[in-house]
């Protein structure tokens, strides 16, 4: 019975291969296989793109808190250049006073040292001039004494 069996496989087998019924079989077999096989590589594919995804929308996500960050930084830098602009102008008035000021004691100290050089400059040609009428009559007197001695001889 066994044998019978056997036989009755083999012939049916025979007969699908004949009619080509088990050649349409495997080819059909065959191609979803090949589908099974591409859409596992595309999910492969997708799976392998997902960290990249990830990173780079982690990138981008930086880039926008970076650049908001920035933005935030710009407008707090104006506020506070706003703020302090009227500040800055007293302290620029102030500073101009007290250039002004030092520039002014400048000029009276300028003034009082060409004062007092004139005044040394009087009091030594005072002193000049009173000890050269000494010199010019000890000068005299010498003239005097020597022509008299050149008178005598």
């Amino acid at each position: 019975m066994d044998k019978l069996r056997e036989f009755g496989r083999k012939a049916l087998f025979y007969v699908r291969v004949l009619s080509g019924y088990e050649e349409r079989r495997i080819r059909n077999y065959r191609l979803q296989l090949e589908r099974r096989l591409l859409q596992a590589q595309e999910r492969k594919a997708d799976i392998r793109k997902i960290p990249e995804q990830a990173i780079l929308a982690e990138v981008r996500r930086m880039v926008d808190e970076m650049q908001t960050l920035n933005r935030k930084l710009e407008e707090t830098e104006a506020a506070i250049e706003e703020y302090f602009k009227p500040i800055d102008k007293e302290a620029e008035m102030l500073m101009k006073m007290q250039l002004e000021g030092e520039e002014k004691t400048m000029k009276e100290m300028v003034a009082a040292m060409q004062q007092q050089a004139l005044l040394e400059k009087a009091e030594a040609e005072k002193i000049a001039n009173t000890h050269q009428p000494d010199t010019n009559k000890s000068n005299q007197d010498a003239t005097s004494s020597s022509s008299q001695h050149a008178q005598m001889r």
